[in-house]
């Protein structure tokens, strides 16, 4: 049977649901709660709320859940307007959950200093996550990886006592404040308080090195005390690095705290191999994924929506994201999360679902600026051929509320043809049934290269038509299923939705466009039947509704009678059409509608329906809500509408496409050459003195020489300068040659000149398929060396890139970065140093926006900077050269303020050629691009970054070699994308904005 939500409502406050209260308002399951209707969307709405789970599902105010979770980075994104942009679109494509790291040394420039402003400002986007009625998984650390910088911990905790990740006092006290800062925003954006959406909060990060050690368990510990103290009432999870067990309910010390704790995994299987199961058929036990933890959930914190790609490109030959995009498609979403759900994962987050871009000095060594990931929405925010099943799903399991709480049912035997030669082959099938309304479902899944024609008996029906499983895809099917006042009896094609609109219920089913699909629905006696739109054929027979049709955009068959009054209305789409389907509900009811390339939000007023969204092309715009409504307003345009036979209001015009975006040249361009720290006579009495003989880095301090680690000196981002001052040795005579031995992340770079001539530079290897992973890099350039007698001045700039992660829970993150080490063969002579890194933190744009070159320290980056003086040159360039040259010029926009327009810089140049580009766009850092390693050549510049209607300043930072010509070669801005429509958005500072400038 299925629960009204009334009986359902009042079920949920006795004790058959078997919750217990905590006094903070948080409640966790102690029994099972029956199939009822999925709870209202969420919303910061001032009410106490409880949220539980049982083994099935979590609970939310006694209903049962299924968290449909992307993964959402606002960190990756620097325009805080552009955050309601991409969670609007989450929503409307299925997700009813985003999960949301957040980044340590992104809001803490130094010990003490926390800051949640500007675009870091999270309590800002988790507002913006409740207005948008999307539940928040919050994973503050304080370890995150993330393929960001030391793994999210910031650049000044390189430099101090204590072990990481441990249960170090040293460290704990910095994880204490870090925590405390967190945590005071978290806590007013609890769903249990009413003032935001967090239903869970992850402990720590696939912490897998410290398990059986005391100081690991008492780390968790820790943790664990420190989160509820600080008012996090929330149940609590750590997700387990592969299937191990680890971290587990019962494995460490929760203050005798019992059930709001769960455990949670990461899987990323590679797409080549056949979907694994982790929980209900699977192996079982600690290593079979759920089962480790048979009491709570399934709990998927990670699956791999994609995968990340490093310097040059290797991990997909060099073809970037879009090759991660195609071997992660739509049909592998189908196969891998439809088995998922197969097995019992109740909680699903999908990494990434936007990955978007890492820019400044944010990544990791281990990737390059884009963040990309082959998501289901791309990096520059449009959507993909693979949120077609995330739709798709996501709207079922908000519409059916059977999927939430699942047995294991008797297997099934299929039968099934495919390939060239007809041969037979088998199929992989799940069968799964709800304990309380006997629904019961069928996931037919195809790891078979070809397609398969499968013979299928649902739960005793035999399903006349064979259902078509396309090669390496799978589906869902149904039997037993309510969809209002009527009954599934089976589909071969997938159920989408159903909803009550008016008098009428509506459910979409969907699958490949040119199927042929049979449905039949339960009626007590022969229903008038009237094919609206689209071919299909229909018969009564058995007590139940038959139609055959194939799916070929939006099919129509309304149903009266047969023992029901209320009508109902079967749409049949092709994968196509089924996303320009779109559900919202309101407090007045749900609301269809059909059409536009985006529903942004709904709401009745009246008798009127008020809609948002966008369109890309020119778009019918039809909607099904509450009896009454008889007007249509679409981005605050009246429309004339006219009611059709199919329920729904109709627009009698089309909603228009996008007008044309135009884009500027990028010319004019000034030009200026930098490094004077080369130079022999230039001032570094301001500098610091490296003199240090001691470190905390995990890089050990070579005898006789003073420790150069640039994190020891307080610089820990981007381009570090060396100068060393030395006399003759004197009786001993003239050095020889000088071996420079320094450390950095993937793709770092040296250059080095003696008393302002070049010596030579040197760079780290691109990483091949065995390399691929390797976050610190070592090396020891050799130069040989001519001087005269007198005082000599070393020169030596390094590209440290980043930090490597602390994956194993080693502190890596502290190995050293810059110069480690500096000889002389010949002679030895003495050598002083003095040290230069990045200027104060830019109070707008944050410590990981600038590093140390002399044109950030003096603000050349910015837009209020004077190059009047510069030269004036045309690209492309061939200069040559070692050192560093800037390049500025301004461009204007007039982009319509009704159009989101995706704009990108791209750079080309020949491959051969060496150098890289520090590209800054209004001051804001967006990248490095590398002419001869690549992959990436476009750069998105976000709106509000960039100014969409009005000045702009684009300055480029080339370092080059020497060693061949140097660029830049083309450089222009491309569109990436545009909809009419989007979301305001509100530049994220003001021109001209300067910060502390050092020499």
């Amino acid at each position: 049977m299925v629960w009204s939500r009334r009986t359902f409502s009042a079920l949920a406050g006795t004790t058959a649901l078997g919750l217990t209260l905590s006094g903070s308002g948080g409640a966790f399951a102690r029994a099972s709660a029956p199939t009822g209707p999925a709870p209202d969307p969420p919303g910061a709405d001032g009410t106490r709320h409880t949220v539980g789970f049982d083994k099935y599902s979590m609970l939310v105010d006694g209903s049962r859940v299924v968290l449909w979770s992307g993964e959402v980075h606002p960190f990756r994104l620097p325009s805080p307007s552009l955050w309601r942009d991409v969670l609007e679109k989450l929503r409307a494509h299925g997700y009813n959950t985003i999960s949301v790291y957040v980044s340590w040394n992104y809001h803490s420039p130094a010990p003490g200093r926390y800051d949640f402003t500007g675009v870091r400002d999270l309590d800002l986007f988790l507002r913006t996550a409740a207005e948008t009625g999307l539940y928040v998984i919050l994973r503050p650390g304080p370890y995150i990886n993330a393929e960001v910088d030391a793994g999210g911990f910031p650049g000044w905790l390189t430099a101090t006592r204590g072990t990481a990740r441990t249960s170090d006092p040293t460290y704990l006290s910095y994880v204490d404040e870090w925590l405390t800062a967190v945590n005071r925003i978290a806590v007013r954006h609890l769903y249990t308080h009413g003032g935001g959406t967090i239903v869970l909060y992850q402990l720590e990060n696939e912490y897998a090195n410290n398990v059986t050690s005391p100081r690991g368990r008492d780390y968790m510990a820790h943790l664990y005390a420190k989160v509820r103290a600080d008012g996090i009432d929330v149940p609590l999870f750590h997700n387990d690095k592969g299937r191990n067990g680890y971290w587990a309910p019962g494995t460490f010390d929760t203050g005798g705290e019992s059930g709001r704790y769960l455990y949670g995994f990461d899987g990323y299987p590679s797409p080549l191999a056949p979907p694994p199961d982790w929980g209900y058929y699977g192996v079982g036990g600690t290593k079979g994924g759920s089962t480790a933890s048979p009491e709570t959930p399934g709990l998927l914190a990670e699956f791999g929506g994609g995968w990340f790609d490093p310097w040059g490109g290797v991990e997909f030959d060099g073809k970037g994201y879009a090759e991660s995009a195609r071997t992660r498609d739509a049909a592998y979403e189908r196969r891998f999360y439809l088995t998922n759900l197969a097995n019992g994962i109740k909680v699903h987050n999908v990494y990434m679902t936007f990955g978007g871009t890492s820019w400044g000095w944010l990544p990791a060594p281990v990737v390059y600026t884009s963040y990309d990931y082959g998501a289901a929405l791309d990096e520059a925010r449009r959507p993909t051929p693979k949120l077609v099943p995330m739709h798709q799903l996501g709207q079922l399991l908000h519409s059916v509320p059977d999927l939430a709480k699942l047995d294991r049912a008797a297997d099934i035997q299929v039968g099934a043809k495919g390939g060239a030669s007809g041969e037979a082959a088998g199929i992989t099938a799940y069968h799964l049934v709800n304990p309380d309304t006997e629904a019961h479902f069928h996931i037919l899944r195809n790891d078979r290269a070809d397609d398969v024609l499968a013979a299928v008996p649902l739960a005793g029906v035999d399903v006349p038509l064979p259902v078509p499983i396309p090669a390496l895809d799978a589906r869902l099917l149904a039997t037993g299923l309510p969809l209002g006042r009527r009954t599934l009896r089976y589909s071969s094609a997938q159920p989408m939705l159903w909803l009550t609109a008016g008098r009428q219920d509506i459910a979409v089913f969907t699958g490949r466009k040119g199927e042929a699909t049979r449905t039949a629905v339960e009626c007590a006696s022969k229903p008038t039947v009237t094919v609206l739109e689209g071919k299909a054929d229909h018969a009564y027979t058995s007590g139940a509704l038959r139609v055959d049709a194939e799916l070929d955009c939006l099919t129509r068959v309304l149903v009266e009678g047969g023992g029901t009054d209320a009508p109902f209305l079967l749409l049949l789409a092709d994968d196509e059409t089924s996303v320009r389907l779109w559900r919202h509900d309101t407090p007045s009811g749900p609301v269809l509608a059909y059409g536009p390339a985006l529903l942004r939000t709904a709401a009745l007023r009246d008798t009127t329906v008020h809609l948002t969204g966008d369109t890309v092309e020119a778009a019918d715009l039809e909607v099904w809500g509450p009896r009454g409504m008889s007007e249509v307003v679409w981005n605050q345009g009246r429309l004339k509408a006219r009611a059709t036979t199919s329920g729904s209001l109709r627009a009698e015009r089309r909603l228009p496409g996008v007008p044309a975006v135009h884009l500027p040249a990028l010319d004019n361009w000034r030009f200026h050459t930098e490094n004077p720290e080369s130079d022999a006579g230039f001032d570094d009495s301001a500098w610091k003195v490296a003199d240090r003989t001691s470190s905390y880095s995990t890089t050990p301090v070579p005898a006789g020489q003073p420790v150069l680690f640039a994190d020891d000196y307080g610089f820990h981002y981007g381009d570090v300068w060396y100068r060393g001052r030395f006399e003759e040795a004197g009786d001993a005579g003239a050095a020889e040659s000088v071996s420079l031995s320094y450390v950095t992340g993937t793709q770092g770079l040296l250059m080095a000149w003696l008393d302002g001539k070049p010596l030579g530079a040197h760079r780290m290897p691109v990483p091949d398929k065995s390399t691929v992973r390797k976050g610190t890099w070592s090396a020891t350039a050799t130069f040989p060396v001519r001087y005269a007698s007198g005082p000599h001045v070393l020169s030596v700039l390094v590209r440290r890139m980043q930090h490597d992660m602390d994956g194993a829970a080693k502190d890596t993150h502290k190995a050293a970065r810059g110069l480690t080490a500096v000889t002389f063969t010949g002679a030895s002579p003495a050598v002083t140093w003095r040290i230069q890194g990045e200027a104060a933190p830019d109070p707008v744009r944050g410590p990981l926006n600038h590093g140390g070159l002399y044109g950030e320290r003096q603000g050349w980056h910015l837009p209020g900077f004077a190059d009047g003086g510069w030269k004036a040159v045309d690209f492309p360039r061939a200069a040559r050269g070692q050192g560093v040259a800037w390049y500025r010029t301004g461009f204007r926009l007039a982009i319509d303020p009704g159009v989101d327009a995706s704009i990108g810089l791209t750079l080309t140049d020949d491959p051969a050629r060496a150098y890289r580009v520090q590209i800054f766009l209004n001051g804001w850092n967006m990248g490095q691009y590398i002419n001869d390693v690549g992959p990436q050549h476009t750069f998105v510049l976000p709106g509000g970054v960039l100014r969409t209607r009005g000045a702009n300043t684009l300055a480029l930072a080339v370092l080059s070699d020497g060693t061949t010509p140097a660029g830049p070669g083309e450089v222009r801005l491309t569109l990436m994308g545009s909809a009419a429509g989007g979301v305001p958005v509100t530049p994220v500072d003001s021109p001209g904005r300067a910060h502390a400038r050092a020499s």
